[in-house]
């Protein structure tokens, strides 16, 4: 037969079975120690001590204090009588601050200026801040500015009107 010299023979690979193919040993945490030398002693882990440190006494008053959460948890109890959200979630509640002595300011707005319950609600939302244990005195501050728009609901009040 013959071949034309542009052709090139290829010959096959082996095929995997064909081919003997021997492991690698495996590390083995022996042959990492020197048997000639004494066991290195563990030195105690860094991280132990700080684990195990309690947290220091956070003051209950300031931004994310307990009596903060525990503000924003009264008011989501409150809600909007034309739509079945709580204000918090409806995004009408701006912010929610509690200095260490135990004052709250709440800054809300509501859907319009001309809301059903405009005389009502800042009135309320006062009412329940100053019930949570530990506040000493709650004050509401409403803003038209900015204006209040659905961008402002959470994800679960747009779910929970079908706006998702």
């Amino acid at each position: 037969m013959n071949k034309p010299q542009d052709e090139k023979e290829f010959v096959a690979a082996p095929s995997p079975t064909e081919q003997v193919v021997e492991k690698p040993p495996r590390a083995r945490v022996d042959d990492a120690v020197d048997p000639d030398e004494p066991a290195a002693k563990r030195e105690r882990d860094y991280l132990e001590g700080f684990l195990a440190a309690k947290p220091a006494d956070a003051p209950a008053g300031g931004a994310g204090g307990e009596l903060q959460t525990a503000v924003v948890d009264a008011l989501k109890e409150i809600y909007d009588p034309e739509i079945p959200v709580n204000i918090y979630d409806l995004g009408l509640i701006y912010g929610v601050e509690v200095d260490d002595e135990g004052d709250a300011t709440v800054t809300m707005t509501l859907t319009t200026p001309h809301c059903p319950v405009a005389e009502t609600m800042p009135g309320e939302v006062e009412l329940r801040a100053a019930s949570v244990p530990g506040i000493r005195d709650a004050e509401v501050v409403l803003v038209w500015d900015p204006p209040w728009s659905p961008e402002k609901m959470s994800d679960e009040a747009r779910l929970e009107l079908g706006m998702l």
